[in-house]
């Protein structure tokens, strides 16, 4: 047992973390505020490999797990340089792809995947379901040797830029009548699919949508793998998003952090470093400890998931997610505070991440279907919903 990571992913983590700082959270935030996105960033980041860290090596990828590719997420975070989607394609999509995906499909789309050329959005939630799977209804019916598409999804990240969203739909059975999931690649550009921005009071570079599908037809292919495996295949990509998500949080923490901790050591009161003080010092300690301690249930779900437990990293995944999201707000609140009115000047950009921490909340489960999850998974309570 141990609780250091490999030499090779901690030079992975530096590296990261240097060409995300040559960027810097100023490019975000400009990109962000003028309605643009982390192109160069993003291509920059697949050129070098670190999107397509997970891939497989046989399609052009570093062959390593959810944990490489989660450290990757953490270090632009932490630089400032937050890429959303890097939660959604390479992490979800990619992933789903590899473990059930057709020949067909993984020659067609890990390649893109591992040099980022490829970016792909996922489609579960619904304005009345939000992430209940048993409740979408989103529905694909059999046409010839195709698929029509039908339905409505909500809060769906980065379709502007995508080339292909994975949608979680359902099928009815022929034997039951019953409606049962299954997913479906859809090109952005397909007739009958229409995207419309929410408007947020995120400052953010990627992008929220509705989406609606009104007869989109699709080829045979595009179902992923079996039609009667769509909950594993599901889950499969459930549990690397509440790691990235994890990480994501992990990230804005460690960045909220740095900033604190440099201006408490720097700003001075009667000739004293305000950091001196332990009304200043202690809560800026406690973060330490709580992402510490963040960061290593996400370390734990990521080896976990990558050895093939399923269930376990389902469990470790839901706390890490939970645990780091809980460190990230208050992380960025204290950072606030140790500012003082500094901390909600533009000059400092720590407004902005307010409400990026928070989301760490809501998306992608909520935390309360986290406590949920470990009242009845992890302690054995009666389930509540």
């Amino acid at each position: 047992m141990t609780f250091t990571e490999p030499e090779e992913r901690t030079a992975l983590r530096k590296a990261v973390f240097d060409l995300g700082s040559s960027f810097g959270h100023d490019y975000y935030l400009a990109q962000a505020r003028n309605g643009g996105h982390t192109d160069e960033l993003w291509d920059a980041a697949g050129r070098l490999g670190y999107l397509g860290v997970a891939v497989p090596e046989q399609y052009g990828g570093g062959g390593g797990g959810i944990g490489d590719l989660s450290a990757v997420c953490e270090e632009f975070c932490a630089a400032g340089t937050p890429m959303l989607l890097m939660v959604v394609s390479p992490a979800i999509c990619a992933t789903v792809l590899s473990r059930f995906g057709t020949e067909e499909q993984r020659d067609h789309w890990l390649p893109g995947f591992a040099t980022g050329q490829v970016r792909m959005a996922f489609a579960i939630t619904e304005p009345d379901a939000g992430s209940n799977a048993h409740n979408i209804t989103t529905t694909a019916r059999r046409d010839g040797d195709g698929w029509v598409l039908n339905g409505q999804k909500v809060f769906i990240s980065g379709v502007d830029e995508a080339d292909a969203v994975l949608v979680v739909g359902r099928t009815t059975d022929a034997r039951t009548g019953n409606l049962k999931p299954a997913l479906y690649i859809v090109p952005t550009d397909s007739p009958g699919l229409e995207a419309k921005p929410i408007e947020m009071d995120l400052t953010s570079a990627d992008k929220q949508f509705s989406l609606f599908f009104d007869d989109v037809r699709l080829p045979g292919n595009a179902l992923v793998g079996s039609e009667d495996a769509a909950i594993a295949q599901l889950f499969a990509g459930l549990n690397p998003e509440r790691i990235m998500g994890a990480s994501f949080s992990l990230g804005i923490a460690r960045l909220a952090l740095d900033r604190a901790t440099e201006y408490a050591k720097v700003r001075k009161i009667w000739d004293t470093p305000i950091g001196a003080h332990q009304g200043i010092a202690h809560p800026l300690a406690e973060i330490k400890v709580e992402i510490e301690l963040a960061k290593l249930m996400t370390q734990k779900a990521a080896a976990l998931y990558d050895s093939g437990d399923d269930m376990g990293a389902g469990e470790a995944a839901n706390m890490a997610k939970y645990a780091a999201a809980e460190a990230a707000v208050r992380a960025v609140d204290q950072a606030v505070q140790t500012h003082g009115g500094n901390g909600l000047a533009s000059e400092y950009g720590l407004g902005a991440m307010i409400a990026a921490a928070r989301v760490g909340r809501i998306a992608p489960v909520s935390r309360e279907m986290v406590l949920n999850f470990v009242a009845q998974h992890s302690l054995g309570l009666p389930k509540s919903y």
